[in-house]
């Protein structure tokens, strides 16, 4: 696979289809709709991106800095967990990056107009825990002014913050884009409604895929909270008890809806997705995915074998690189059903509920944030 080096939806984007039976299929992405089946509810993730990534100077040593945020943290609003870069940008890949400072409990970060205290190390010297000073509505601002979207090397240009926003984006709660998305425009919805496929949303803190740091990459993904309204439940209920498919656009729809349904019933509401999800788990909820391609190792790809075993995956893998695909968050895409050896039985019905939708900025951040 090559990687996509451009922030643009191709017109001419790849979909490999990987069957039930585990045979593969080429096709484009603009033949998705074709896939899916009458009755099938679609799952996508309606979070917006926040330009999570800020410059400053740790203020102690007077070194140049960069913070990738990277999720809030419990003890408060205005805290949050970040990843801590030395000098550069993202023309430099992050394994190459240089360290920051040694950081200790207390230090302060000056990021642009915002402030930042280092409450703690969380067990790895890049990974800390940071208070902003700013009240809420200052800190915000701050970060929009201020803050880039977060970037990789493989990109050549600077990306802007409407380069990182699905066309669905709503709710400015993701730290970096939740991409599987971007195999989705209004007109792609359309002809779901039109073949009878329902199109529905959560809203998941998608958080960063990198950091350059085997240790702390081994820890990924950190855990992210979402909220599912009730009527994604509803529509979720309806298509299992119909014995219809739910498929989910990216791994994070993945790991919200099966964190949310370990029971095997979907709550609405908001919750914590802290599970890993691999060859070992049993999906209850979730039919197929949508997804970009993704290298071996990293957790998005040990996701997807929870829908197929190795072998098919590794024949996946080797059309994905013979057709040259292109990889990372503007790249061509794979829909893979879950294997007739990985499903289960007799599905459970019903469902158990609670709260209803979040679509204002602020109620949002507080649900999907963990408060």
């Amino acid at each position: 696979m090559i990687a996509a080096d451009k922030p643009i939806r191709a017109a001419d984007a790849k979909l490999l289809h990987v069957d039930a039976e585990g045979s593969v299929h080429h096709g484009l992405r603009t033949g998705l709709v074709k896939l899916l089946h009458r009755g099938d509810v679609v799952v996508a993730n309606d979070a917006a991106t926040l330009p999570a990534s800020l410059h400053g100077v740790h203020e102690r040593t007077g070194a140049p800095i960069e913070v990738r945020l990277a999720g809030r943290a419990t003890s408060g609003m205005n805290t949050f967990v970040a990843v801590v870069f030395g000098a550069g940008d993202y023309r430099t890949r992050t394994e190459d990056r240089q360290l920051p400072p040694i950081l200790v409990e207390g230090d302060v970060l000056a990021l642009g107009p915002l402030q930042a205290v280092v409450v703690s190390l969380l067990e790895h010297p890049r990974l800390v825990s940071l208070r902003f000073t700013a009240p809420m509505a200052a800190l915000w601002e701050g970060i929009a002014h201020h803050g880039r979207p977060i970037q990789y090397a493989h990109i050549g240009q600077k990306l802007e913050l409407w380069d990182v926003w699905t066309a669905i984006a709503g709710p400015p709660v993701a730290y970096e884009a939740p991409s599987a998305g971007f195999a989705l425009d209004w007109r792609t919805v359309a002809a779901m409604r039109d073949k009878g496929v329902k199109f529905a949303t959560l809203t998941h803190a998608a958080g960063i895929s990198s950091t350059g740091d085997p240790a702390l990459d081994a820890r990924l993904p950190f855990d992210e909270p979402y909220f599912i309204p009730e009527t994604t439940a509803v529509a979720i209920d309806t298509a299992r008890t119909a014995n219809r498919r739910v498929v989910a656009i990216g791994t994070t729809v993945v790991r919200a809806l099966e964190h949310a349904g370990r029971d095997g019933v979907i709550a609405s509401g908001p919750g914590m997705a802290n599970q890993r999800i691999g060859a070992a788990d049993t999906l209850r909820i979730v039919d197929a995915i949508v997804s970009g391609t993704h290298e071996a190792g990293t957790s998005h790809h040990e996701l997807l074998r929870a829908f197929v075993d190795d072998t098919t995956l590794r024949r996946a893998d080797a059309e994905l690189e013979a057709r040259a695909y292109r990889t990372h968050e503007f790249g061509d895409s794979i829909f893979m059903e879950r294997s007739l050896t990985r499903q289960v039985g007799m599905r459970s019905t019903g469902s158990w509920r609670r709260g209803g939708t979040a679509h204002y900025v602020e109620r949002a951040l507080a649900q999907v944030g963990g408060k």
